[in-house]
């Protein structure tokens, strides 16, 4: 798959569609969103749903029903198409379901792009393909991966069918935002578990409002093709939040008090073994998860705008009625 060249000497694209993945997900829903708001109105969009009827989408998007794990279902879906934006994977599945889907899955999506033509795919990663570890500033070319799950270890493999075909991968970390079914409901499991915030840990996270996410994601496909200076991308806000302003914020929208560090980092996982609960989160929290992000908004042109505090004040109505019911 060769790279995106532009077609008009103002650099815009051929009127070629744009197809989306996992359209009915958080971040693809955003994404589809977005991409009919475009102030020119945009390629014509496509989108791969579960179902045809796809509520929310815009009015001239074309829904197309077929299923990553079943790559029959995915013939002639990128017919007409010029740029792939690949939202979907399977979260928490077991290693056959994950393999499935997001293997095999992108698999059959990428030699579908390939036969008809498409010049560029966008797929959207994850950065738990690197394992557990501490971050700081860290950048794409300077980590190895080293996932340690069957949803982390093939998402990873997908990373490589897309890239071996020319295509453009972006890792966010922390993505929250209106359709958040993991991050804040997550970390407010944690809270309660613990019984308040970590002591003595002020880690560095970087975290992504959804919709930013979409605007890079967006940005990626659509490109001129001298516009972008890497194949993989770190996605999130390039100013990292505190583990505190975190916390904080989640428990803030549930309106539940969040109290100074009452546990070290040591009790807290003690609690939560108690508890027969997993130390990820906590991980997360007590050390820098630091993704350094500044290439992919300059590369694009595009301005990053407020943190993580304004941010989650944009989807506050979100996570108060979300919240407050866990």
């Amino acid at each position: 798959m060769a790279p995106v060249t532009p077609r008009h000497g103002d650099g815009r694209h051929e009127s070629a569609g744009l197809l989306v993945t996992g359209a009915g997900g958080f971040v693809g829903g955003r994404v589809v969103r977005h991409a009919g708001r475009l102030p020119d109105g945009g390629p014509p969009l496509r989108v791969l749903a579960h179902r045809r009827a796809l509520p929310g989408a815009p009015g001239a998007v074309e829904v197309v029903a077929g299923d990553l794990g079943d790559p029959g279902s995915l013939r002639g879906l990128c017919a007409g198409v010029g740029t792939v934006v690949h939202c979907a994977s399977l979260v928490g599945g077991t290693e056959e379901e994950c393999e499935a889907v997001n293997v095999r899955g992108t698999e059959a999506l990428v030699e579908e792009a390939r036969r008809a033509g498409v010049s560029r795919v966008v797929y959207l990663s994850t950065a738990s393909v690197y394992g557990r570890g501490t971050f700081r500033e860290a950048r794409p070319e300077d980590l190895v991966r080293n996932p340690g799950s069957p949803t982390s270890r093939t998402r990873a493999a997908a990373e490589d069918l897309v890239l071996a075909a020319g295509g453009t991968v972006l890792r966010p970390h922390i993505v929250y935002g209106t359709g958040d079914r993991w991050v804040g409901p997550g970390l407010l499991a944690l809270v309660r578990a613990i019984g308040g915030g970590i002591r003595g840990r002020p880690a560095l996270v970087s975290a992504v409002d959804v919709d930013d996410l979409a605007r890079l994601v967006l940005g990626a496909a659509l490109a001129p093709g001298d516009r972008l200076t890497a194949s993989v991308y770190h996605a999130n806000h390039p100013r990292p939040a505190t583990a505190d302003a975190l916390l904080r914020g989640f428990a803030g929208a549930a309106g539940l008090p969040l109290a100074e560090g009452v546990a070290t980092y040591e009790r807290a996982a003690e609690r939560l073994r108690a508890l027969g609960r997993s130390t990820n989160p906590l991980d997360m929290m007590a050390t820098d998860h630091w993704f350094a992000s500044d290439r992919i908004w300059s590369d694009l042109g595009l301005a990053a705008g407020a943190g993580f505090e304004e941010g989650l004040a944009r989807h506050a109505g979100w996570y108060r009625s979300t919240l407050r019911s866990k």
